[in-house]
């Protein structure tokens, strides 16, 4: 058996429901394999493989394949550009990602397909998700999230594009202010339609923003200090343009924040060691933190993050990064599963 799991869009939660199902059914007593024929989730241009997906996978769920085994296709941009020019045969690619599905198949019960990046994805050769059902003859999960009822357009026009296929849809990430019209006035009106509603599952704070360390990574950021603990998660950045008075009361009263700063501001950042909601310090410019900043960051558990770009560049890549929510995890996919259990149809979507 054969589930499919696409988005609408990235950053849906798509990586977390596809494991968390899998998780589920090795806990049912199935052998589970994973595979993510399209590699999209790139730290590269370049075509070497990055894609910590399949890398959590063989985590999560306890896997001996290989990442080019379960990720045959590196959709990078390197990649795309070779096959707009008609260097990548589109045929030829479809038996390469046949084969590999029929081999990661051959010796488990169920197998958990992530489709790459949103819906759409693929389609300069001919390997969208959409296709990849075809291909695989499976069914499809469609994770959506929602935020007004304009958002119906786009399952609606997902539906017709995938025919058939589509088993069901599954709303993640659901902010409160959208949950009571989507579940009274939406919900009915798709199933109206004949588009079946695996679940709504509200927006939940354990999973909003990145850790520390996934900052870190994303930003390619030099960890300055010893021994800090880098699993705390970051949902605010506070960028420190002020001066140190007037900074400590503005640092009091948040949570889980960021300081954004110059290297040179040993003032703004003495001052934000002070505050417990600041998890981390990153520093722009380039410039290091005199010792004595970097002694008190250690002695207060604070990681400080180094990096080259300026404070406004800086700013926009890591606020990217938390909008994306690239923190994937296994406490992630956990609290993933809980939130199946609590508000979704565990068992129609894991039924073909």
């Amino acid at each position: 058996m054969t589930v499919l799991v696409t988005s609408l869009e990235e950053s849906t939660g798509k990586t977390a429901v596809a494991l968390a199902l899998g998780a589920v059914a090795r806990e049912r007593g199935e052998r589970v394999g994973y595979m993510k024929p399209k590699g999209t989730r790139l730290q590269s241009a370049v075509g070497k493989t990055l894609d910590d997906d399949p890398m959590l996978a063989r985590e999560v769920l306890d896997l001996d394949a290989e990442i080019h085994e379960m990720e045959p296709v590196v959709y990078s941009p390197t990649f795309v550009q070779e096959a707009i020019r008609g260097r990548e045969d589109p045929e030829a690619l479809r038996a390469q990602v046949r084969t590999q599905f029929e081999a990661l198949s051959a010796d488990v019960d169920r197998l958990i397909v992530e489709g790459g990046g949103s819906l759409t994805t693929g389609g300069i050769v001919d390997l969208t998700d959409a296709n990849l059902a075809d291909l695989f003859e499976v069914t499809v999960v469609l994770v959506a999230n929602f935020e007004n009822a304009g958002d119906v357009d786009d399952v609606l026009a997902a539906a017709d594009l995938l025919g058939d296929r589509l088993g069901g849809v599954l709303f993640n990430d659901v902010p409160d202010a959208a949950f009571d019209s989507l579940a009274s006035d939406v919900v009915p009106f798709l199933e109206g339609r004949g588009i079946r509603v695996y679940g709504t599952i509200p927006r939940d704070e354990k999973l909003a923003g990145v850790t520390v360390s996934e900052l870190a990574s994303e930003m390619g950021s030099e960890v300055l200090t010893a021994d800090t603990p880098t699993d705390s998660r970051v949902r605010r950045f506070l960028v420190g343009a002020m001066s140190a008075e007037k900074a400590l009361g503005q640092f009091r009263r948040v949570r889980d924040a960021a300081l954004i700063t110059g290297g040179d501001r040993s003032d703004i950042q003495t001052v934000a060691l002070e505050a417990s909601g600041v998890e981390c310090l990153l520093l722009t410019g380039g410039f290091h933190p005199p010792d004595a900043v970097l002694r008190r960051a250690e002695a207060a558990g604070v990681p400080v993050l180094l990096v080259q770009t300026d404070t406004v560049t800086t700013l926009d890549r890591a606020e990217t990064v938390a909008t994306e929510r690239r923190t994937r995890d296994g406490e992630t996919v956990e609290r993933m599963r809980q939130l199946l259990d609590d508000y979704a149809d565990i068992d129609a979507m894991l039924v073909e």
